[in-house]
């Protein structure tokens, strides 16, 4: 994702009052700053370690509207971890039907891996 690309495809809604979108390196040193401020140590590791290889993943995309999911998805979590959210957060059905099947078996793997770390 190069950042130049990320400043072209912003939304552009007056109507929403909706935060604008940060740019990678900035989102990503954002979200391991607030994993190292909010996270329990415990599964700290386990959070840095996944949003390196997402960001690692996807850094060659260039179609647009993968960039702004991807970077929606990834502020919306940044807002999440930083509003001490996370603690309560559950998938709703509609949220779990929207999923692709990779999706659901990333999650589940990243269930296992939690259960695992916190035994």
């Amino acid at each position: 994702m190069r950042p130049s690309l990320v400043t072209l495809i912003r939304p552009r809604r007056p109507e929403r009052k909706t935060d604008p979108l940060l740019p990678p390196l900035r989102l990503y040193k954002a979200i391991l700053r607030a994993h190292a401020y909010k996270l329990p140590v415990e599964i700290r590791s386990l959070g840095d370690e996944y949003v390196k290889a997402e960001f690692k993943a996807h850094k060659d995309i260039d179609n647009p509207l993968h960039i702004v999911g991807f970077l929606t998805q990834w502020q919306d979590y940044l807002k999440t971890i930083d509003g001490g959210k996370w603690m309560d957060g559950k998938l709703t059905q509609q949220e779990l039907e929207k999923m692709s099947p990779e999706q659901v078996g990333q999650l589940y793997e990243l269930m296992q891996e939690a259960k695992r770390v916190h035994e």
